[in-house]
């Protein structure tokens, strides 16, 4: 559904994406991992055609997103880091937005609107504090209906209940012939959600993989404060120890992967795992 060859692109001389080459499909919630300035917001731009593609190709939902094309933009919808809404009310905003997206969905937007406990539409969407906006755009995107949502910090600003309610009303909007792509650096937000996970930095490609498996290579545990095993990967300390990464050796039971040390483990062997 998206494949991405090649792709590089650059700002004057610096270069944010370097040759990437990526492949993203259906039925599928992504978490786009990567330190600042790794090409995050970059990359969701170029898949949502904001940005043209100097030099590669790039496939989205059968489109090629530099040409813009109608039938691309009404199946696509981006919810940025940074956003603005018009000092409109909701129930205009909807009637002047929701028709470009032919699959928008009334009665699932006045359900998310519930859960996320906005407001009714009748004051101006400029009165509502950042939180219920950044909450509003979520749920007009999620029933948009789109083939491809795109996520870019989607939970900065919300309290941790609505961080709650965020998981779970995103991952009951996923279908099989949906893509959602959320960049993040709230990894611990994003736990239980996202997977599989893309790793980015120095705009390279360091990690596309479902969580399964990087869980079936490695194992993470608690050793004691100051100790690394021989065969320890990687150590990050945490209250009361350490997390050891190691490969993982026959007969070891499962065990759940901290999402913010497997980031950093990655980074340190430079995507090479």
């Amino acid at each position: 559904m998206i494949s991405v060859n090649n792709l590089s692109f650059h700002y004057g001389k610096k270069t944010v994406l370097n040759s990437l080459n990526l492949e993203l499909k259906k039925g599928n919630i992504y978490g786009l991992l990567g330190r600042n300035g790794a090409g995050k917001t970059t990359l969701l731009k170029l898949i949502s055609g904001q940005l043209f593609p100097p030099e590669g190709d790039l496939a989205v939902i059968g489109h090629t997103p530099a040409k813009r094309h109608p039938s691309f933009l009404s199946d696509v919808f981006y919810i940025p880091e940074e956003f603005h809404l018009p000092a409109i009310t909701g129930d205009l905003h909807v009637k002047l937005n929701a028709p470009y997206y032919p699959r928008f969905d009334h009665d699932r937007f006045e359900s998310y609107l519930r859960e996320f406990e906005i407001p009714g539409h009748n004051g101006k969407l400029t009165e509502l504090s950042y939180g219920q906006k950044k909450k509003y755009l979520l749920a007009f995107g999620l029933a948009s209906g789109t083939s491809l949502l795109l996520l870019d910090e989607p939970t900065n600003g919300l309290d941790i209940p609505s961080k709650t309610q965020f998981r779970r009303t995103v991952a009951s909007a996923l279908s099989d012939d949906r893509i959602i792509l959320i960049s993040t650096h709230q990894v611990r937000d994003m736990e239980h959600l996202i997977d599989p996970l893309i790793i980015i930095d120095e705009g390279a490609l360091f990690l596309n993989a479902p969580l399964e498996t990087v869980s079936a290579g490695y194992v993470m545990e608690k050793v004691p404060p100051g100790l690394q095993p021989e065969d320890s990967l990687y150590c990050e300390s945490v209250p009361g120890g350490q997390i050891s990464v190691r490969a993982r050796r026959e007969g070891d039971e499962e065990s759940a992967l901290d999402l913010e040390i497997l980031f950093n483990f990655i980074l340190s062997r430079g995507g090479s795992i």
